[in-house]
């Protein structure tokens, strides 16, 4: 099980405001703050989602083939969810869509270029 994820950001308030209305959206609200980290969860715990400055000090980049994936209620909320991403700044990196039986799923990209998606599954 998974206990949380966390990407990487060069601007915390940016990309707290970026994923304040993803998370809205999905049921969650922050739960941790710091000057270099921002974390969100939802009622009774579960896997959390976080960002932050890199601990070294360096600027972040974005790592090749890592996604974070948020679990949506229904498809209606994983178009709801990529319509709201690429409203707030980020990129398409797939429509919403049957992926493969019972998968559904959209792909994007925050402002910082972090791949996303959400999904359904059944």
């Amino acid at each position: 099980m998974i206990g949380y994820v966390t990407l990487g950001t060069n601007d915390l308030k940016k990309a707290g405001a970026f994923y304040d209305k993803i998370g809205a959206e999905l049921g969650i609200g922050r739960f941790i703050e710091s000057d270099r980290l921002i974390a969100w969860s939802g009622p009774g715990g579960g896997a959390g989602f976080s960002v932050a400055l890199p601990y070294d000090g360096k600027p972040m980049t974005v790592g090749n083939g890592v996604m974070a994936a948020f679990a949506a209620k229904d498809k209606a909320q994983v178009d709801r969810i990529h319509k709201l991403a690429l409203s707030l700044g980020g990129s398409c990196e797939g429509l919403p869509g049957e992926r493969m039986k019972g998968f559904y799923a959209a792909y994007f990209r925050d402002p910082e270029g972090n791949k996303l998606n959400a999904f359904v599954m059944g």
